[in-house]
């Protein structure tokens, strides 16, 4: 029974941190918040399944790193250079029709990377029907199609 109420309580904990950090703590996960859910990952686990039996320490580090990735999202917020340094910056990999081969071998990426998410999000099936093709912070690819004219 003890560890049901374990499961219950470290659900509900996360769930209301998660809530007051906010709509963009779980959108577009950057290196950061994935760091972070893994870390959280074995925070809670230590409060579910250890011999720890002290919720109120994992809850403390839980909290702990959810305001430290607010704090370091702020900051980000705040100041382009660390924003730069910690995300990157995004990164043009076709332009006017041509790739840029030096790039994409920089950031790991081939033309069927690019040509999948041209189809994707653009319904496009060449390159050189791609005027842009620039891969986000995210590590997502944005595609700007040529004019057809």
């Amino acid at each position: 029974m003890e560890g049901i109420i374990r499961v219950i309580a470290v659900y509900v904990m996360l769930l209301i941190v998660f809530r007051l950090a906010g709509k963009r703590t779980l959108n577009d996960a950057t290196t950061f918040d994935f760091l972070l859910l893994l870390i959280i990952s074995e925070t809670t686990q230590q409060a579910l399944v250890r011999d720890d039996p002290s919720f109120t320490h994992s809850a403390v580090m839980v909290v702990t790193f959810v305001g430290a990735n607010v704090a370091m999202s702020a900051w980000k917020q705040r100041s382009k250079a660390v924003a730069r340094l910690l995300e990157g910056e995004p990164v043009l990999l076709v332009e006017h029709g041509r790739l840029i081969g030096r790039t994409l071998d920089k950031e790991r990426v081939d033309e069927d990377d690019i040509l999948e998410a041209a189809r994707e999000r653009q319904g496009l099936e060449r390159i050189d029907q791609i005027k842009y093709a620039i891969l986000e912070r995210t590590g997502r690819i944005s595609i700007i199609p040529r004019d057809q004219s």
